[in-house]
């Protein structure tokens, strides 16, 4: 294992250590949404815990059980998407681990595996011996998301609501646009020093990182709004290649998923209503 080096992203399959008593295993599923693959963090100390044990992929597994001593107290699940929580049962067989997280919802993109064995309660603590997690209830990408914050050192694990080098996708009607807006500015109110994401490097300026997802997420809102104010009524399809103009066409079929939160949030909010498959701009 290898001390992190702040400047390099990670690649598939390594191990390193991201903060004193914290490291970063990089699960093999690498891919265009996954990156090099999924971050699994194990947090040392007394009592040992792992953030989203990734695939269920003996090597990597072995490398987490390796980091974590050969013990595991706790196992957190931000959520329950195939790439972050299947690796969970593997590790509770194994060392009789507790596995934590929300209850799944029902929409088709879920790790079918995923048994928690408690919820993971929004404002809940553990102790780590290294320091104290806190769990933080993130909707918007997933509406069983969590973040996890290390009291101590400020160190913020994002799970997928933040990510090194791209935004998330969020998928409605489980994901919504709306609350991932709110959930990023709570985390921004808690004040995080240091961002540890499910996917990509550490990102040292948390508050900063935030503002920026932040301002893009609404930047491409008013791409949208001016676009479909154009229009007046669109579909979807007929909006994709204008909002997302900046994005390679071959991520269009993933963007359209991101196209219809932003979509949503419009009618929730009431600048927009839908009918069949248009939308329609409402003046105000």
């Amino acid at each position: 294992m290898t001390r992190y080096d702040p400047d390099a992203l990670p690649a598939t399959g390594a191990s390193q250590q991201v903060a004193d008593a914290v490291w970063r295993i990089v699960a093999p599923n690498p891919g265009p949404l996954t990156g090099a693959g999924t971050n699994t963090y194990v947090i040392t100390g007394d009592r040992p815990v792992v953030i989203d044990p990734g695939s269920e992929d003996p090597a990597h597994l072995a490398r987490v059980l390796d980091a974590a001593g050969g013990l595991v107290h706790r196992i957190l699940c931000t959520h329950s998407h195939p790439d972050h929580s299947p690796g969970a049962a593997w590790l509770r067989e194994r060392t009789g681990a507790t596995v934590l997280g929300r209850p799944a919802p029902d929409d088709g993109h879920q790790d079918t595996s995923y048994q928690p064995d408690a919820d993971l309660v929004d404002g809940a603590g553990f102790d780590t011996g290294g320091g104290t997690l806190r769990a933080i209830h993130t909707p918007g990408h997933a509406s069983n998301h969590v973040c996890l914050l290390l009291e101590e050192t400020g160190l913020l694990f994002t799970g997928d609501h933040l990510m090194s080098g791209s935004t998330v996708i969020i998928i409605p009607p489980d994901g919504s646009m709306r609350l991932y807006l709110e959930s990023l500015r709570r985390l921004r109110e808690l004040s995080p020093v240091a961002l540890a994401p499910g996917h990509g490097a550490r990102m040292p300026a948390a508050i900063a990182e935030i503002d920026r997802v932040g301002a893009h997420r609404l930047a491409r809102e008013a791409r949208l709004v001016r676009e479909l104010a154009a229009r007046r009524t669109a579909t979807l399809d007929e909006l994709l290649p204008g909002v997302y103009a900046d994005v390679p066409k071959f991520m269009h079929v993933y963007a359209r998923h991101s196209l219809l939160a932003h979509a949503v949030k419009l009618v929730e909010e009431g600048r927009a209503q839908i009918e069949g498959e248009h939308y329609l701009w409402r003046d105000a």
